[in-house]
C-alpha cells in the first residue's frame, strides 16, 4: 500500500516516490535540478507568521500544530492539496519533502498526519 513519506530534502537518501515540497520557503542551498520535484505547494506551508513565531523551537510545537491544523482548516488550498496526495497515492508512495533539521517537529509532521486523518 502507498504512503506518504518524510524526508529532509537535504538528505543523500532519497526513496522513490511523487516528490512535494511543503515548504513556503525555498531550501538554501538546494538547486532545482538536484531538488527533482514533482511539485512544490508552498500555499499549504505555514503562514510566514506562525513560521517565524515557531522558529523550530520545540518547546513551542504543541501550540505550533495547533495554530497550523487551524490554518488548513481555513486555507482555500488544503481541499485541492487533498484531493491531489489522495489521487498520487492511488500510484505510489508520495515523499513529503521540507528543509527543517529537526525531522520531529516540522510542518511536514503536522501536514502528514492532518492528511492521514482526512483519509
Amino acid at each position: 500500500m502507498s504512503e506518504i513519506k518524510l524526508v529532509r530534502i537535504y538528505d543523500h537518501e532519497q526513496p522513490a516516490g511523487y516528490r512535494i515540497l511543503v515548504d513556503r520557503m525555498w531550501p538554501r542551498g538546494m538547486s532545482k535540478i538536484k531538488a527533482a520535484l514533482d511539485e512544490w505547494d508552498k500555499e499549504i506551508a505555514p503562514s510566514n507568521e506562525l513560521r517565524k513565531w515557531f522558529n523550530h523551537e520545540d518547546e513551542k510545537f504543541p501550540e505550533f500544530k495547533k495554530k497550523y491544523e487551524q490554518e488548513l482548516n481555513q486555507n482555500d488550498f488544503t481541499p485541492v492539496f487533498v484531493k491531489t496526495v489522495k489521487e498520487k497515492l492511488q500510484k505510489g508512495n508520495i515523499l513529503f519533502l521540507y528543509g527543517a533539521k529537526n525531522k520531529e517537529h516540522n510542518q511536514a509532521v503536522v501536514l502528514k498526519e492532518y492528511l492521514e486523518n482526512k483519509f
